[in-house]
């Protein structure tokens, strides 16, 4: 081969040389990020079994409240395979049921903070006694002329003592044999004990004015004893003549 071949042959293979360079750098990044892939599939592995490990709770003792003096300081064990993984999850198996416990505190009883005492039992309210009704009084005799009164449609007790001028009281001593006056008092039925100042017979010029001026008493109430509507009477009449004030 002549001295010009040669020449002309040399600018060919120094060509090739940053193609082969390139090669190489391309092969070394390869060869990098391949190693780099199966150390993170390691960890990975690693992470998920520590995750996927079932936490043994069974059989151990109660782990001291967080942050006392009792509760000894978690060592980090270096990372090995194997027993290593085992540490780690006891480790955390145990934090787990100390957090548990601080969660659920006992109950305490209530204390009232000024006294610091506990409050007292409400004591049970006693009802007081009714006070019971007194009877009512029964008066006495108030004398006169005792009469009997059949009682009419639309009358009361307490309206025939108006009517007669005598208290209820007075007229529930003269007739004791009533007890309840809503029960015992029946229209057409009961006759009824009253005691008036007198009977009068109306006589010649005995009109009602003159009558009553005679007893004390008003025409009013002459009238009213006597149920009149009208001012006047009849000769041989017989009228009640009642007591001037309740009796």
């Amino acid at each position: 081969m002549s001295e010009t071949e040669k020449r002309n042959r040399r600018p060919e293979e120094s060509s090739k040389l940053p193609y082969i360079s390139l090669g190489v750098l391309v092969l070394l990044i390869s060869g990098l990020l391949y190693a780099g892939y199966e150390y993170l599939i390691d960890d990975a592995a690693d992470v998920n079994e520590l995750l996927n490990t079932p936490l043994d709770s069974s059989g151990r003792e109660l782990q001291p409240i967080p942050g006392s003096d009792e509760m000894p300081a978690l060592t980090t064990a270096p990372a090995t395979t194997g027993g290593g993984n085992e540490q780690v999850t006891d480790q955390v198996a145990d934090a787990a049921s100390t957090a548990d416990q601080v969660a659920t505190p006992t109950p305490r009883p209530r204390i009232d903070e000024a006294t610091d005492e506990k409050p007292a039992a409400k004591k049970p309210e006693t009802k007081k006694p009714e006070p019971t009704k007194k009877p009512e009084p029964v008066a006495t005799d108030p004398g006169g002329v005792e009469i009997t009164h059949t009682v009419q449609a639309g009358e009361t007790f307490y309206g025939i003592a108006n009517r007669y001028n005598l208290n209820k009281s007075t007229l529930k001593g003269i007739n004791p044999q009533i007890g309840d006056e809503s029960k015992d008092v029946k229209s057409g039925v009961t006759k009824i004990k009253i005691k008036v100042q007198a009977v009068h017979t109306v006589g010649p010029g005995d009109i009602l004015r003159v009558v009553a001026a005679k007893y004390g008493i008003t025409v009013a109430q002459l009238m009213a004893a006597n149920k009149k509507t009208k001012n006047s009477s009849e000769r041989g009449e017989k009228l009640i003549i009642p007591f001037p004030e309740k009796k």
